[in-house]
């Protein structure tokens, strides 16, 4: 609706390429994503882990240096991709 390439733009392209293998064109088509999925599969098999074994949760929340940590990031692309120098981030 705006004109310009929101942080999840190129996702789903991002997904089918990495199910095909290539790599490349997954990050050429959403890089945030693609540099995303380990964390996210590591975050979900500890989860997977704690489940299976019973072990209590360690914390209640989510640490605000993580937070930031994935905030921060994520703005700065997004801002990257709609400027010229970064117009090879866009999908």
């Amino acid at each position: 609706m705006t004109g310009l390439w929101c942080p999840g733009c190129g996702s789903l392209r991002a997904v089918n390429d990495l199910t095909h293998g290539d790599l490349p064109a997954a990050a050429s088509s959403n890089l945030v994503l693609v540099l995303a999925l380990p964390l996210v599969a590591a975050i979900w098999l500890a989860w997977l882990r704690r489940s299976w074994t019973g072990a209590p949760r360690r914390t209640t929340g989510v640490p605000t240096a993580l937070v930031w940590l994935v905030v921060v990031p994520v703005l700065v692309f997004s801002v990257a991709r709609n400027l010229p120098f970064g117009a090879w981030l866009a999908p």
